[in-house]
């Protein structure tokens, strides 16, 4: 995943690409159960029973990051899935279609994200979980949901707790908020304005939005898809982000924290001392501890 500008310094780098190994060390967790919500390969969901054989076990649906990249799928999250289930939760981990087709993007990394395509699916497998996990998983409760998503997961969590929040037209729009006990986001893409600024993962907002569309265009998908224009959710929200952050730096999330306050609304942001971006995936770091504590102070 592409660095933020700003040129971090070697040490941080160094840090950045320590942590990252060791999240990506960790071989994938296959799942109990897996079910689909749609017709493409992309369109499914992954289920993991609570490891303690706890029945009514929260739900918590898990969104993976990577920027919206294709090479970045739910398999790198599927040991952070069955560290959720070791803690007693019930898991949904929720895979998407995302940008990389065709001609890779200035710099060499993948088209970011698929529009409509990629919120097209988050929005029908949120959807299609309560259902879904009513029939492949019945240890969980769904009348406890926790959505929790990672980097550009964070933004889908977000997004997907807000689309109350759409105007009516909007093909995601749902006439009430949708039955959440609350979103806990991880270093997400919360706000595109910062994120744009900063040029967080090699641009991968505005390759979201449609890069070189028209403004009109580019306009109205970001009031869509810009959690920090969809407030206030009414939803219990955290955010946990850490201090040393150079792929989503924490200047993202304190923007969004920060219009949710002008909106009227009061989100909670864990910022972690000494931790950059992955191990708040990581199941071997103490950063993954903390955000299944912030999980489950929302859950129970």
């Amino acid at each position: 995943m592409s660095d933020s500008p700003g040129f971090p310094d070697s040490a941080a780098r160094g840090r950045d690409e320590a942590e990252s190994a060791s999240a990506f060390a960790h071989p994938a967790v296959a799942p109990d159960r897996t079910a689909a919500y749609g017709d493409h390969p992309d369109q499914v969901v992954d289920f993991y029973a609570p490891r303690d054989g706890r029945t009514a076990a929260p739900l918590v649906v898990l969104l993976h990051g990577g920027a919206w990249r294709a090479p970045y799928d739910r398999a790198h999250v599927s040991p952070l899935a069955d560290f959720l289930a070791r803690r007693g939760f019930a898991v949904a981990s929720v895979e998407y279609r995302r940008g990389g087709e065709g001609e890779p993007a200035p710099g060499g990394d993948p088209v970011a994200g698929r529009w409509p395509e990629t919120l097209d699916d988050v929005a029908a497998a949120l959807d299609a979980v309560p259902a879904l996990a009513a029939r492949e998983l019945p240890e969980a409760d769904v009348r406890r949901i926790v959505v929790t998503g990672h980097s550009a997961g964070g933004h889908l969590a977000l997004w997907a707790a807000a689309r109350h929040v759409l105007p009516e037209g909007s093909p995601w729009h749902l006439p009430a908020p949708p039955p959440l006990r609350g979103v806990v986001a991880l270093a997400p893409i919360a706000d595109f304005a910062s994120a744009v600024e900063l040029g967080v993962c090699g641009g991968a907002v505005t390759q979201l939005l449609g890069g070189g569309g028209e403004s009109g265009d580019r306009d109205d998908r970001t009031a869509q898809a810009d959690p920090a224009a969809l407030l206030p959710t009414g939803i219990a929200t955290a955010i946990v982000h850490g201090e040393d952050d150079i792929v989503v730096p924490r200047a993202v999330s304190e923007a969004y924290v920060d219009a949710a306050a002008k909106s009227g609304e009061m989100v909670g942001l864990t910022l972690l001392g000494d931790v950059g971006h992955f191990p708040l995936i990581d199941p071997a770091a103490d950063a993954c501890a903390i955000v299944a504590e912030e999980i489950t102070q929302l859950a129970w």
